[in-house]
């Protein structure tokens, strides 16, 4: 069987890395939940199984920057943007989350833990602690928005010597 395509369709698209993902989702808990899911099919696919630790951590860094652009980061009608990136020599995992909101930037986490009975301030406290950094960007692409990026270093990987990039 073959299949043809019309010549007025565009078949080309932009080449995607096979250590890259990117994806939009709509700003509502269901796709956070959404980004969370297909981030650790992705770290599956690049091998690190679901229930490894690789997986769980940044499965879990994925979850708490798309909770945090769909509670403080959503303008109605606009989606959040989720990109994984895989340094295969450093074995290192780069998150970005994407929102549409400028005017509201995540605060640096205390050193501590928040109480027990605090109702919030526990997922950036989350992020710092198992992200080898994380900070906040103005959006590449222009527009209104931000980029709240983590780095995530994958167990048994090296880290960069003194004066890597």
């Amino acid at each position: 069987m073959t299949t043809e395509t019309h010549p007025s369709v565009e078949t080309r698209r932009r080449p995607v890395s096979a250590g890259e993902f990117h994806m939009r989702f709509s700003a509502t808990p269901r796709g956070a939940r959404l980004a969370r899911r297909l981030a650790a099919h992705r770290l599956a696919v690049w091998g690190h199984p679901y229930d490894s630790e690789p997986n769980d951590t940044v499965t879990l860094v994925v979850g708490e920057l798309a909770a945090n652009a769909v509670t403080h980061g959503r303008v109605p009608g606009r989606d959040f943007r989720l990109r994984l990136t895989l340094d295969g020599p450093g074995r290192l995992v780069r998150v970005e989350v994407t929102d549409t909101r400028d005017d509201r930037v995540p605060p640096e986490p205390s050193a501590a833990p928040p109480g027990p009975y605090a109702e919030s301030g526990r997922g950036l406290w989350l992020v710092d602690a198992l992200a080898e950094r994380w900070g906040v960007s103005p959006r590449a692409e222009g527009g209104p928005g931000k980029t709240v990026y983590a780095e995530v270093r994958l167990p048994g990987a090296v880290p960069p010597g003194p004066g890597a990039a």
